[in-house]
């Protein structure tokens, strides 16, 4: 089992989580879609502590060997609106489930289901925003 891709894809995952809570918290001062991303990113870390994985995650990191770290493309560090944030981070949230649906499938089932529950909690909370706070921008 290479932890390391459960690694990157759990931080990508939280730290997404994190940016869409914030956004909802500071930007939109919307309680209840913070307290419902709050929520996921705590069952996150809880559900991740009661399979015994967490350490392992931790034990895995080895960033030396990630020949991709600074392989961005130049728009990675521009966003020219809070829209671009949302959109970015939204679509981080659901990639990085999806992996680790995927790869969750060979030893660890119970978390491949749940991470199949966050990514498509994801498409409706993704829809929901678009609709209540940015459908308006769009022509």
């Amino acid at each position: 089992m290479n932890f390391r891709i459960y690694d990157v894809n759990v931080n990508r995952l939280n730290e997404s989580l994190r940016v869409i809570e914030d956004i909802a918290r500071f930007e939109f001062n919307d309680k209840d879609l913070t307290l419902i991303v709050k929520k996921i990113r705590h069952e996150l870390k809880n559900k991740l502590q009661r399979e015994n994985i967490r350490n392992k995650l931790i034990e895995a990191r080895d960033t030396s060997k990630d020949t991709a770290k600074y392989l961005n493309p130049e728009e990675e560090f521009k966003r020219g609106s809070i829209d671009d944030v949302v959109t970015a981070n939204l679509k981080r949230i659901q990639e990085s489930s999806r992996v680790m649906e995927e790869m969750c499938k060979i030893a660890h089932q119970s978390l491949s289901r749940f991470f199949k529950k966050i990514r498509f909690q994801f498409y409706k909370i993704e829809k929901e925003i678009y609709k209540k706070y940015f459908q308006k921008d769009r022509g």
